[in-house]
């Protein structure tokens, strides 16, 4: 009796097996998207191809990873949050080779000056100078030796009449706040968790605006573009006006309307009115050209001529450069800003403690998204609210979103950096991509004091407990110049597929848990039988 193959529509019906064994990588924490490295460990002299975790943020490019990341920053965080020591950061003393290298530095200095007062060429100097300054960061400091060579562009300080004033308080060397002792001697530490929106730009309805036709879409576009300048000048003001040097871990997230919003967890406290009048009187200007007038569209667009850069078609003028723009702008007296940020006047404050349960679902909260891109809080099913993106997007366009953005061509400018081939409405900047909602800066910021270490050292953290569970305690901390990393060719030979090395992975993973089972069951075992001791012993 021949068999007969299963109907189709059963086999259909069929989970494939490469999809189950993803999945199965995805419960095991394992990466699915790892990248093949070689590694030569110095001390052997062996080569050998490792898989790297990707180290994605979203679940959309690798779930694990993400998972990981948004646990790290969680840790980071709930570390930071309620310090009551102040943290330690006192930069290393620098080692022999170190001040060698700012010696010859001084040195190559010295005589590429006294070429340039003799007039003689100095591009040789200058090529040494610039090797010996990627030896001097490779050597372990950071920053240039010469700091800041750049002109800065300084611009009035006088507040805007339109913003209020806020007071200004001694500032203090400290970032742990106040603290407050109750009747029965108990000190509390308490800190601030604030929630901080972007104005209205129209009446909205289960996230879509009523009438779009009135719905201020440029002005969401550039306080999208430009949000996270506010929220620096946010955190300045904030200093200013606590008087400490204030830390803070926030996360920037997206609203239902598309618009970035921020939740912020503040070491120390203020006054719940005064961190509004803070909110309320932060500001941002845009010094940047006007983009009221389009000078190039459609098919009349600048051309490129090599060394001297983008030519009027009609008229061959040379278009001003940046700077040139920018100096122009300076110039005029009588200019105002391309634009003025505000934060909107829904402001929320909560004061929480450490150690209670408001203070882990605050911290629940602010990675709740970290894993999400902006654009996940579209409702892909929703016409109207599709509809909404594609204005904003389309706002978004011919936008210019940082001075190298291609669209400035439009407005007659010649980009930062300009190259040939650009193109207004074509940057490939973060800020157009339809998933980002037009902001392109960090989701996640931290200030520099705020757990006193870095992501690095919060790992190995992670690292230092599994080694502890394991009962390898007595394991040496990984040398970091033991082993030199190369990436592996496209389509290497000595390359496992990518089911064969995610499968190894998750035996290797199957033998840590069993492990760490076995361990669990030892220390039951222990403590169960110390518990019987004890009650003979009664």
């Amino acid at each position: 009796m021949t068999h007969r193959p299963l109907p189709r529509a059963v086999r259909q019906a069929m989970p494939l097996a490469r999809q189950v064994a993803e999945e199965v990588a995805k419960q095991y924490g394992v990466c699915i998207r790892p990248v093949p490295l070689k590694r030569l460990d110095t001390h052997t002299g062996t080569w050998e191809i490792v898989d790297v975790p990707c180290g994605a943020t979203l679940d959309a490019t690798c779930p694990p990873c993400a998972k990981r990341n948004r646990q790290l920053r969680m840790a980071q965080c709930r570390e930071g949050w309620h310090l009551d020591q102040e943290p330690a950061i006192t930069p290393d003393q620098p080692n022999d080779e170190q001040r060698w290298l700012i010696e010859f530095r001084a040195d190559l200095q010295a005589h590429r000056d006294q070429a340039a007062w003799l007039g003689e060429d100095t591009s040789d100097w200058d090529a040494a100078i610039e090797g010996i300054d990627a030896e001097i960061n490779e050597a372990g400091m950071r920053g240039n030796v010469l700091g800041r060579t750049a002109p800065k562009r300084n611009r009035s300080t006088r507040r805007r009449q339109d913003a209020p004033d806020l007071p200004k308080r001694k500032m203090t060397a400290t970032t742990l706040g106040r603290t407050f002792t109750s009747s029965d001697g108990k000190v509390y530490r308490p800190s601030l968790f604030v929630t901080l929106t972007l104005p209205s730009y129209g009446k909205i309805r289960d996230g879509v605006p009523v009438d779009p036709d009135t719905y201020d879409y440029a002005a969401a576009a550039r306080d999208a573009l430009h949000f996270s300048k506010l929220v620096d000048r946010f955190v300045q003001n904030l200093r200013r006006v606590a008087g400490y040097d204030v830390q803070y871990f926030a996360t920037v997230e997206p609203q239902k309307r598309l618009a970035p919003h921020l939740h912020m967890a503040i070491r120390g406290t203020l006054p719940r009115a005064e961190i509004k009048q803070i909110a309320a009187a932060t500001y941002h200007q845009v010094w940047w050209p006007a983009v009221d007038r389009v000078v190039f569209d459609g098919d009349h667009l600048p051309i490129w001529d090599d060394g001297i850069g983008y030519l009027d078609p009609a008229t061959g003028e040379v278009l001003p450069t940046w700077d040139e723009a920018l100096d122009q702008l300076d110039a005029d007296k009588a200019a105002e800003p391309l634009h003025v940020l505000r934060f909107g006047v829904q402001v929320d404050v909560q004061g929480v403690l450490a150690g209670t349960p408001d203070a882990d679902q605050c911290i629940r909260y602010l990675s709740k998204y970290l894993t999400k891109s902006l654009g996940d809080s579209l409702d892909s099913d929703n016409p109207a609210q599709r509809e909404h993106a594609g204005r904003l997007a389309e706002a978004l366009r011919f936008e210019p979103c940082s001075p190298t953005c291609v669209n400035w061509l439009r407005y007659g400018i010649q980009p930062k950096g300009a190259k040939p081939g650009m193109a207004p409405g074509r940057c490939r900047g973060k800020a157009h991509k339809p998933d980002h909602l037009g902001y392109a800066g960090r989701r996640v910021l931290v200030s520099r004091k705020w757990s006193n270490k870095t992501l690095a050292e919060h790992k190995q953290d992670r690292r230092t407990w599994v080694l502890e569970a394991l009962g390898q305690t007595d394991q040496p901390p990984p040398d970091p110049h033991r082993y030199v990393w190369k990436p592996v060719p496209a389509g290497d030979a000595n390359v496992a597929p990518l089911a064969v090395r995610l499968l190894r992975t998750v035996a290797e993973r199957q033998r840590w848990r069993a492990h760490m089972a076995q361990l669990q069951a030892q220390a039951d075992g222990q403590d169960l039988s110390a518990t019987e001791d004890l009650g003979r012993a009664a």
